[in-house]
């Protein structure tokens, strides 16, 4: 498995332009493989307690001094806790500056196709994408925050304009999250906005849920930088009175015939 995953228990896989939402509870792991190469997954999250916390970019950024994501990095939400911790990454860069593509995208650079007339080969936009998932949760627009695009690597010139690097992500690349609190994700596979293709990409992903193993006082992503090391601090107060994520882990396996099972 890995040292950071206990056991996986779930698996699906999304073509481009879907998008999914779903709750991951403290302790759990969502591992994303690009099985095609060049994909992008654009990902926001939620506290499902409090739909006012969500991702925050900016902060993410600034308190770890970078520009990009890549293991070691923490996902920090605007109340300075952390979401989820990138426990593995074999590609090494990931950005969170770029947004979603939007219907004038799509339409500007691979015509026009609705669902309505064209079902399941219709071309999504990303801003859409994430519409339909905060729906659900009796949300909108105005709850839309900066996301992150994973696979997704830009370059930016001497002027400051910014470019989607092509070739970046190769069939296989994979990244791995540790949620660190209950976190709402919403994903979705529509085109980077920057994505220069001459076709609309079919690319596919591959999603695994589990259950990680326990964070250690020398973890990697706790100790990464000493910012990290504050916002493991703030969780921790956020979870007095419940139980650790020893016995989470535990209990998240005990009570799943299919995780024990793996795990035998």
């Amino acid at each position: 498995m890995s040292e950071y995953i206990r056991s996986i228990a779930y698996k699906t896989e999304q073509t481009s332009g879907s998008h999914w939402s779903l709750k991951m509870r403290r302790g759990s792991i969502m591992r994303l493989t690009d099985l095609t190469g060049n994909a992008n997954v654009g990902m926001l999250f939620y506290n499902p307690e409090n739909l006012l916390e969500r991702y925050n970019a900016p902060d993410t950024l600034k308190c770890q001094h970078t520009f990009k994501l890549t293991k070691g990095n923490c996902l920090y939400s605007d109340m300075g806790r952390i979401f989820a911790s990138i426990v593995e990454d074999n590609l090494g860069w990931h950005e969170t500056v770029s947004g979603n593509s939007h219907a004038s995208h799509i339409e500007t650079k691979w015509g026009v196709r609705d669902y309505q007339r064209h079902h399941n080969t219709w071309k999504q936009n990303g801003y859409d994408a994430f519409l339909v998932e905060l729906a659900k949760y009796g949300l909108g627009a105005p709850d839309l925050a900066a996301n992150i695009n994973w696979f997704s690597k830009v370059d930016v010139n001497e002027l400051g304009d910014m470019s989607l690097s092509s070739e970046h992500s190769s069939p296989g690349d994979y990244l791995t999250l540790r949620f660190e609190m209950d976190t709402l994700v919403l994903l979705h596979t529509c085109p980077h906005p920057l994505d220069q293709s001459d076709e609309y990409p079919d690319k596919i992903v591959s999603i695994e849920l589990g259950v990680a193993m326990p964070v250690s006082e020398d973890d990697y992503c706790k100790n990464y930088r000493p910012e990290n090391g504050r916002g493991f601090a703030n969780n921790a107060l956020y979870h007095i009175g419940l139980p650790s994520e020893q016995v989470m882990s535990e209990s998240l396996t005990e009570s799943n015939p299919t995780l024990a099972k793996m795990e035998g």
